[in-house]
């Protein structure tokens, strides 16, 4: 790997591919391009696109997935296993590009293991993110979209993303482009949704056909209202398996009574709000295999290929070869 410096990778033109002058107020390219610094974060897109949804998101729920706010693992666990003992246990000092941070549930485990950390989302999340977990040293941020990062090719130690694969216009792609800035000797650490047949015997694909439209604040709302109909519900009848199934197709709403029975009740509603909001309003939602997720990495040169099945679907990660 890259030698394990605190000196993040230097910001560079996403069009030009050449470094970035720093001014007070904005990043600057010698080429003519000028890209604004808002709160101390780079701003590469002049628009969210079909992010919206996810940056209203993360600011409503901007501390609802942590585990410093939930009094659990669960976060630490999944980026535990995604990364590996070997990775995990070694982190410290690896310069690591998070990328589609949200509001930071894997920045506070990610810095908490020492890495310097350099967190990218297309939406506002970042500004979540930034209130969350402050600009330093071992931490920046950026809002710029994954298959434009602002980096020369092959910087980072690790290059992390989870959560966001499956709501890109073309996984491949994505995929591809993250892997370039994988530094010889670092690794790639990807999940993806793998396709499940009950999500089409629920109402949840027909209510996202309409949610997905409106506006993010309207989704949001519309959310709301879903979630306080159906949640009682479910935390009635989900010791009850027949009543509790017949629920689950007619009710669209996500939660986890039976996954996570330790959240209290504020918390359960929390995470049913937030996950039944992403489930039904990400405007791209595709589902690829463990066999298909492999082969994607495998054709891109990646070495040391691990696949599970896991999590939000498949959790996979590789490594660059050294040249």
């Amino acid at each position: 790997m890259a030698d394990r410096s605190v000196t993040p990778p230097e910001w560079y033109c996403p069009d030009h591919g050449v470094p970035l002058q720093v001014e007070p107020d904005a990043l600057v390219c010698p080429d003519g391009h000028e890209f604004p610094v808002a709160d101390g974060i780079p701003r590469f897109v002049p628009s969210e696109v079909y992010a919206a949804a996810f940056g209203a998101q993360w600011k409503h729920f901007s501390r609802t997935r942590l585990d410093s706010y939930t009094g659990t693992s669960i976060t630490g666990d999944r980026t535990r296993r995604c990364l590996g003992e070997e990775l995990w246990e070694n982190l410290s000092g690896l310069n690591v590009l998070e990328c589609g941070c949200g509001a930071g549930r894997f920045t506070e485990v990610l810095l908490e293991r020492g890495a310097n950390v350099t967190s990218i989302d297309l939406s506002e999340a970042v500004d979540a993110n930034r209130e969350s977990f402050p600009l330093g040293p071992k931490h920046r941020i950026a809002q710029a979209d994954i298959t434009r990062l602002p980096f020369a090719r092959r910087r980072f130690d690790v290059v992390f993303c989870l959560g966001v694969i499956q709501h890109t216009p073309d996984p491949e792609r994505t995929i591809s482009c993250l892997y370039d800035h994988v530094a010889p000797g670092g690794w790639l650490v990807i999940d993806h949704y793998r396709f499940r047949v009950r999500w089409y015997l629920r109402t949840a694909p027909y209510v996202r056909w309409v949610l997905k439209r409106l506006s993010p604040d309207a989704g949001m709302r519309a959310t709301e209202r879903i979630v306080d109909a159906f949640l009682p519900l479910h935390r009635r009848f989900h010791s009850t398996p027949v009543l509790s199934t017949l629920l689950n197709r007619v009710s669209p709403v996500l939660q986890y009574y039976r996954e996570y029975p330790d959240l209290d009740d504020r918390l359960q509603r929390e995470w049913a709000l937030l996950d039944t909001h992403d489930a039904l309003t990400d405007w791209f939602k595709h589902y690829r295999s463990k066999r298909a997720l492999e082969r994607v990495l495998r054709d891109l040169g990646l070495a040391d290929i691990w696949a599970a099945e896991g999590g939000n679907g498949v959790e996979a990660r590789g490594r660059c070869p050294l040249r």
